[in-house]
């Protein structure tokens, strides 16, 4: 087996435990892990000394990030649902820092071109942005990218070899591979012609994931794995063995604006909803919430049975203790609040998904941070991490500081945390073209406008590229489900106006040429 080259011992071999048993395949599982405990512990003072020089290099990353993974799904985080249970995530959480404002991004596409490039949308090119990983290969990381790839399509965009030394790539854009978010998927190994990848996607990312943990043992050379699973994205299918996991739990509770109308919230959003009414209960496509909301939720439970299987995989090959275990999500999902079935809207329900960093010995350990943090910071910070020196210019704001210090989120830093939604506009000038034309079904998904969000902590300001649209601000401290509007009350007038400005300098600042020419939002009297 060559160190850093996927191979295709595991393709078609599923895991006992996962409902099938293959001799061959256990066979080498069995060798492989013979040879891993006379490395970890055959050969005393000599491995010690090989854990203190790996200990003085930078650390490995294992980079876990979901789809459409709303934070209540965890049971670590305080308003999950009543029945979620994830005790391998929540190991993490025990032994790292778990940040309670985290918004990545607001949809699959973006939030993975933020990621890549470390930029905000408005900063993006369509395709001729460097990856990131790119430097972390070249300033002598392994890289790899296990999973979803959503931005743009076809092995070039990939980038195996450039980017990644590693790579398992189910290509979201290909022709007949929208809809095979849990089974029938097929994947590029190394920039290679598609084959099938053959059963449950959760899975068999896990199984090349653990493959390439384990090779890596052998090799002095830090490592950076891009771990993307498409769970929990809809049809949301748990896996066989979770199915009906959650059938007797608790009843989801139902949000309380689930139905309109929505006093003070802009036109759009007073009376929009995506479900139905059946005695008083939200109903969609024939099902409650509570039955959605649970089959979403059974679905989580693979993923966390993957973390317990990775964990176990850097444990077992040595490699735990200088592992950085970060796992977070493109955005959130809504289930109910506001109405809403999605993400996309610039609310907390929506938006806010997890977001752990866990490494024992290295951060502040079961802690909470309360800094709003997006994906471009994520990638600074990972850098930070890495002692990677940045080739391109990133957005993001390195929030490494926090991870052994969260409580002093406060005084971190003066810039806010920025986000955007410009629906399938990159670029600022693309964005500017939209707006100067008047082309605003361009800037517009479902009902509403494209925005940009502005949040300090306590304070989210959200202004939409659209005409006419009032503003929307709020005292998330004393108001976290975003009901209140204080955008239309007069007593918040001149904090709205400072706000604004704040705002639209901030965004200048990174790049957004497009705030010079939005149209002026409407005021309340």
């Amino acid at each position: 087996m060559t160190p850093g080259r996927p191979t295709s011992a595991l393709r078609h071999a599923p895991d006992a435990c996962f409902g099938g048993y293959n001799p061959v395949r256990h066979w080498r599982v069995s060798i492989l892990l013979a040879a891993v405990v006379f490395a970890a512990f055959g050969h005393g003072p000599a491995c010690a000394q090989a854990t203190d020089s790996r200990s003085a290099n930078p650390p490995n990353i294992l980079f876990i990030f979901t789809d459409d993974q709303s934070a209540r799904t965890l049971s670590c985080y305080p308003n999950s649902y009543s029945f979620a249970n994830t005790p391998h995530i929540d190991r993490l959480a025990a032994r790292g820092v778990r940040f309670s404002q985290a918004f990545t991004g607001a949809k699959c596409v973006p939030s993975r071109a933020m990621m890549l490039t470390g930029r905000l949308q408005f900063n993006v090119g369509e395709r001729c942005d460097r990856y990131w990983a790119e430097d972390f290969r070249s300033q002598g990381y392994t890289t790899a990218m296990i999973g979803k790839w959503h931005w743009g399509k076809g092995v070039e965009m990939h980038r195996h070899g450039t980017a990644w030394d590693w790579s398992v790539i189910w290509d979201h854009g290909q022709p007949h591979e929208h809809t095979t978010y849990y089974w029938g998927q097929s994947v590029n190994i190394d920039g290679a012609d598609a084959v099938p990848l053959d059963g449950y996607s959760t899975d068999r990312y896990t199984d090349f994931a653990v493959e390439f943990i384990s090779q890596q043992q052998v090799t002095d050379k830090p490592w950076f794995l891009w771990l993307c699973y498409g769970g929990v994205h809809g049809p949301y299918t748990p896996a066989d063995r979770h199915l009906g996991l959650y059938g007797e739990g608790d009843d989801t509770p139902i949000p309380a604006d689930v139905f309109g109308p929505r006093p003070g919230k802009p036109e759009h959003m007073d009376q929009f909803t995506k479900w139905e009414a059946q005695d008083g209960r939200p109903f969609h496509s024939g099902r409650s919430l509570d039955s959605w909301v649970k089959q979403y939720n059974e679905a989580v439970r693979a993923i966390d049975d993957g973390v317990g299987r990775l964990w176990k995989a850097l444990e077992v090959s040595g490699q735990l203790d200088n592992t950085v275990i970060v796992f977070t999500s493109d955005q959130g999902f809504a289930w109910g609040q506001h109405g809403l079935r999605d993400k996309r809207y610039p609310y907390a329900a929506a938006l806010q998904n997890p977001l752990i960093v866990s490494s024992s010995g290295r951060f502040a350990e079961g802690a909470v941070c309360d800094a709003p943090v997006n994906g471009p910071d994520i990638a600074r910070t990972l850098h930070s991490i890495a002692r990677v020196e940045p080739q391109i210019p990133l957005d993001g704001r390195n929030f490494a500081p926090l991870l052994k210090e969260p409580a002093s989120a406060a005084a971190w830093t003066d810039e806010p945390m920025l986000l955007t939604y410009t629906c399938s506009r990159y670029t600022s000038e693309a964005i500017e073209l939209a707006i100067t034309e008047g082309n605003w079904k361009a800037l517009t998904f479902d009902n509403s406008p494209a925005w940009l969000m502005l949040h300090d902590g306590r304070l989210k300001y959200t202004r939409y590229l659209a005409e006419d649209c009032i503003e929307e601000l709020y005292d998330l401290e004393n108001d976290p489900d975003e009901l209140v509007n204080l955008a239309v009350d007069s007593a918040w007038r001149d904090r709205l106006s400072d706000i604004r400005r704040e705002a639209e300098q901030a965004f200048r600042h990174k790049g957004a040429t497009f705030v010079d020419v939005l149209p002026s939002p409407k005021l309340i009297p």
